[in-house]
């Protein structure tokens, strides 16, 4: 995109196209704006599962899964791994997809993976006040930070056992909008 002070952005519809984009004055020049990809894992160990509680916003305090945005130049079972390293200090061994879901009011598509530990070795990361192992009736169901997570933990629990499914998506009628305790969800997973 360019970035000196001769090129001036005007919002309008380039021919060939039917949405608003951010066009160029100057050269012409399309800035198309698409949505955030999101990789994770819900990784387990001994029939627990890890989770981070969140040190940082949105949902400071939470729980989570180790997940986060996708860097240029990386697959999407690159990112989870990075990202449960990051946040978890966990090197992960993906073992299937577990769903894709779709978060239209942030702009977010997040590519869940299922996923074991390497080694039961973790510890909270930058991004983490602590990571824990849960058993699944241990995991503090009314602290999770995002509606996807939910629907990431239930789905894996319903893929429990099986090595053969199809890739779960957004559960009947969610789409994300707001977080179990009823509050706006800005970031997703």
């Amino acid at each position: 995109m360019p970035t000196d002070d001769t090129h001036t952005f005007s919002d309008r519809i380039p021919d060939g196209d039917d949405h608003i984009r951010k066009v160029c004055d100057t050269c012409g020049f399309i800035a198309y704006e698409n949505p955030k990809l999101v990789a994770g894992a819900v990784v387990s160990h001994d029939d627990r599962i890890l989770l981070c509680r969140r040190a940082i916003e949105p949902r400071r305090g939470f729980w989570t899964l180790p997940a986060g945005y996708m860097e240029l130049n990386e697959t999407t079972a690159d990112a989870a791994r990075r990202e449960a390293q990051e946040e978890a200090r966990a090197d992960i061994c993906i073992n299937a997809l577990l769903a894709v879901y779709s978060i239209p009011r942030i702009s977010q598509v997040q590519i869940i993976y299922r996923a074991t530990l390497e080694k039961p070795a973790f510890s909270a990361g930058p991004e983490s006040l602590e990571v824990g192992l849960f058993a699944w009736d241990q995991i503090p169901w009314n602290d999770i930070a995002f509606p996807s997570v939910h629907w990431a933990l239930n789905h894996y629990q319903e893929a429990r056992g099986r090595d053969v499914f199809a890739p779960f998506s957004n559960p009947s009628g969610e789409t994300g909008n707001m977080s179990r305790q009823g509050e706006a969800d800005p970031a997703g997973i």
